[in-house]
């Protein structure tokens, strides 16, 4: 599975929101399926991640900058959350 091409398919069929804060909102509110992070993501925020039964991170293999890229975006991710993920396999990572 090539992450990248998931990703940018979960972005363009699915529900998938850019940043820390609508991503804690997702998670508080129940309605996140699986959450990215990237390699360096704020500690503050990935201890709130830990703190969390239930709840499916995947480390994306990069920056901030590269996550950005990764989904298309001129500016730096550090995390989103993927709310559906529309035609993308990329909740198969679940299983891996």
């Amino acid at each position: 599975m090539d992450f990248n091409a998931s990703l940018r398919r979960a972005i363009k069929t699915g529900k998938v929101l850019l940043g820390q804060n609508v991503t804690a909102q997702c998670i508080e509110s129940g309605s996140a399926r699986m959450v990215v992070v990237a390699r360096n993501c704020p500690e503050k925020f990935l201890e709130m991640l830990k703190s969390r039964e239930n709840l499916f991170v995947h480390t994306f293999d990069g920056s901030s900058v590269q996550l950005g890229k990764a989904c298309g975006k001129p500016f730096m991710v550090s995390a989103l959350v993927v709310v559906d993920p529309g035609e993308s396999d990329i909740l198969s990572l679940k299983r891996a």
